[in-house]
């Protein structure tokens, strides 16, 4: 394959791969803060997309730095696009209650 295409591949897979963590991650938190167990999804979540994403890089990425460095951009542009869309698709709740004080 020639390195263009090899880097482009790598964009696209750090894409992939952000877009499945930071994704999982919203939804995680949508399911977590409601759930009797939070603690076991929240940890549950967390080693299987980190999981995921390690053996993404290790078998996808390989071990050439160009494609790292390509791979961990699009991991970062996945961020932000999934950052912006879940704060654009983000519905207003009630108005936050004040804590209380004692008297």
């Amino acid at each position: 394959m020639n390195e263009p295409l090899g880097l482009v591949s790598a964009f696209v897979a750090g894409v992939l791969l952000g877009t499945f963590f930071f994704g999982g991650l919203w939804w995680t938190v949508r399911r977590g803060v409601s759930s009797e167990r939070p603690t076991l999804w929240f940890l549950g979540s967390m080693l299987l997309r980190t999981g995921i994403v390690l053996a993404g890089f290790y078998f996808v990425l390989g071990s050439d730095w160009k494609r790292v460095l390509a791979g961990l951009t699009g991991f970062i542009v996945a961020r932000v696009v999934v950052t912006r869309l879940v704060r654009a698709a983000k519905q207003p709740g009630p108005p936050a209650r004040k804590a209380g004080h004692a008297p």
